[in-house]
């Protein structure tokens, strides 16, 4: 099978991250390891959970054009996706995975454009905002903000030409069937 970047996006609490390790459990391959300049926290492991860099290491990496995607998050810390290990792992024909947000797809899009895109869809918005509540990790505010994150994220991706295939999760089983099969099939029959 050839090589290939999987980009999982969808907004908090669609339950893109668990998709994603179901796809790993059941095809195999790696997760990318983004660069970060947030510190390391506890029990986590650099170059394993982050790559954990200065700020000026970041910039300095940036310079260098060493990133596919970067973003700043919440204006504090920069993360960043790098190019090397990713076409490191698809020269050697593996499925490499990147669970990131619209705007990084994007970036991934215009430097890698054979990369397959799937884009994870709650069954509703009345179920989206269920489900970021019934997490148990945010105020009421912190929820209200995160929903209209989800909204406009959902909005760009699915009025823009990024994704490949939008997935609906209204079953865990049934979504992570129908994106190993998506996956399956884009590794079989690569784009032309």
């Amino acid at each position: 099978m050839t090589g290939l970047l999987l980009v999982v996006s969808g907004p908090s609490g669609v339950g893109k991250t668990t998709i994603v390790h179901r796809i790993r459990e059941r095809l195999g391959g790696t997760f990318s390891v983004s660069a970060t300049t947030r510190p390391q926290g506890p029990g986590e492991t650099n170059g394993l959970d982050y790559l954990f860099v200065s700020p000026t290491e970041f910039e300095d990496m940036l310079h260098r054009d060493e990133f596919l995607e970067h973003a700043e998050v919440f204006g504090r810390h920069a993360y960043g996706t790098p190019r090397k290990p990713v076409q490191e792992s698809l020269d050697r024909g593996e499925l490499i995975m990147l669970d990131i947000d619209v705007q990084g797809a994007m970036q991934v899009r215009d430097h890698l454009p054979d990369a397959f895109m799937l884009f994870i869809l709650p069954p509703s918005e009345d179920e989206l905002h269920r489900r970021l509540a019934s997490r148990g990790r945010d105020d009421t505010e912190a929820i209200e903000r995160r929903f209209a994150e989800a909204r406009r994220e959902i909005a760009l991706a699915t009025s823009r030409n990024i994704y490949d295939a939008f997935i609906v999760n209204d079953s865990l089983d049934r979504a992570v069937d129908e994106a190993c099969e998506l996956v399956t099939a884009r590794r079989s029959t690569p784009p032309a």
